[in-house]
């Protein structure tokens, strides 16, 4: 969803629904894979996780000293301001989203578990078990829930604002 124009705190709220949503999909599918201890190229399920990347045109600019973002404003007229440009990832109207992300395989072992009649068991009866820890994941799936509600709240202020500004 884009909205462009005044309205970039509409674009950075549902950019932030929708990144927490993805990364909610994914712990669900570690959830459910836990278990799985052959994939397609018999090897276990391997956990994956959602890495948040910024946009290299999005970066803060700043001097050494000062590490405040610098405010550019463009305007037609002299009494118009058309863009406000505060060089925060995600404002900066040229940078699309300001994020992206891409989902990555944790290459970690996971724990040997003795189970000689298991058919993925190896010659001395140990079975290689996926590196999915569910109490990890429980606990990044309410960490994700909650910076969904966060942006979901942040949404919905900016619309309760627009609308009173509509009304004035």
């Amino acid at each position: 969803m884009k909205i462009s124009g005044a309205f970039k705190a509409f674009d950075i709220s549902a950019k932030g629904l929708a990144l927490q949503r993805k990364k909610m999909n994914l712990i669900a599918e570690n959830i459910a894979n836990s278990e799985t201890t052959r994939t397609k190229d018999n090897t276990p399920y391997k956990r994956q996780f959602l890495r948040i990347i910024q946009d290299e045109q999005s970066t803060v600019n700043t001097q050494a000293n000062d590490m405040q973002p610098q405010i550019r404003l463009q305007g037609t007229e002299e009494n118009h301001i058309t863009n406000l440009q505060t060089g925060f990832p995600g404002t900066n109207e040229n940078s699309g989203d300001g994020v992206d992300s891409e989902v990555e395989l944790d290459n970690t072992e996971g724990e040997l578990v003795y189970m000689p009649n298991h058919p993925d068991a190896d010659e001395n009866g140990y079975v290689q078990m996926p590196n999915v820890n569910i109490i990890n994941e429980m606990v990044d799936m309410i960490e994700a829930t909650r910076n969904y509600e966060a942006n979901l709240t942040a949404l919905n202020s900016t619309k309760q604002i627009v609308k009173d500004t509509l009304e004035i």
